[in-house]
């Protein structure tokens, strides 16, 4: 695993996690928003981007390698950690290996209730269909349909270079690993009652019935936590694609000393 660094180590440090299939990359635009007020950083999880030639294990193996990174690096404290789908996934997981570990986490669009008919399928075509539809000229005519038809959504050319260099080079058994761990048999652990964690969870209003499931059973066992819903959005959106819109919801959260200061009348 790789770590990518932006703005002063004094800062307040904040980790955020890709999710699977992607790579640090993808919050690059709110690392260096975030980079003015706090130290964040960028993991490159196992399997993925400059890091493809090592295996991904599990979302709890993926957990235990930051959280030993940020007690070397750290002080064994973050600021806030976060992450989108599978990178979501791995901060639940941290917030339950350590109760302070961070003082502020936000998950966007993950699953912690267990989908193995979803994972059957998804692993079946990722299987058959993988390497075509991840190889390059697959992968530049998605960013071509994507300006077309969705230029909100659109990468900038920068972001662009970097997933036409890492999507194709993501190993299929990278991805059929994340299906049966991510989707298929993670649980959210007891665990995470105990975190002293206030929570930011994120989901799109068109996201999959399991994702919203998986919202509101975080809410139950984690009381401390706001449920936001992203209206007119799917999977990962905010994180993934409008990192602006991310920043203007996300930057009161981290500023606020409580939840009742970051209730939804004060997000977009």
């Amino acid at each position: 695993m790789k770590f990518h660094e932006f703005g002063d180590k004094n800062l307040p440090p904040v980790l955020l996690i890709h999710g699977g299939g992607s790579s640090w990359w993808s919050y690059l635009r709110q690392a260096r928003i975030l980079s003015h007020k706090y130290h964040v950083i960028l993991p490159t999880l196992n399997g993925h981007g400059e890091e493809y030639q090592k295996d991904y294990i599990s979302t709890e193996d993926s957990a235990q390698e930051i959280l030993n990174y940020v007690r070397q690096n750290c002080g064994g404290k973050l600021f806030a950690v976060g992450g989108v789908s599978l990178g979501g996934q791995i901060a639940m997981e941290l917030l339950s290996l350590d109760s302070a570990i961070a003082e502020k986490a936000i998950i966007d669009g993950s699953l912690c209730i267990p989908q193995p008919r979803l994972a059957k399928i998804s692993i079946f075509l990722v299987s058959l269909f993988g390497k075509l539809l991840f190889n390059k000229f697959s992968c530049k005519l998605q960013l071509s349909m994507m300006n077309k038809l969705y230029p909100k959504l659109a990468y900038p050319e920068e972001i662009k270079a970097y997933y036409l260099e890492d999507l194709p080079r993501t190993p299929i058994k990278t991805l059929v690993t994340i299906y049966k761990n991510y989707m298929g048999c993670y649980k959210l652990k007891d665990m995470i009652s105990a975190s002293k964690a206030q929570v930011l969870y994120i989901y799109g209003e068109k996201e999959l019935n399991c994702v919203k499931e998986s919202a509101k059973l975080f809410h139950q066992l984690h009381s401390n936590t706001i449920l936001y819903e992203a209206k007119g959005y799917n999977h990962g959106y905010l994180s993934a694609y409008l990192p602006y819109e991310w920043i203007y919801l996300v930057v009161p959260f981290l500023k606020s000393d409580s939840l009742e200061m970051c209730n939804e009348s004060d997000m977009p």
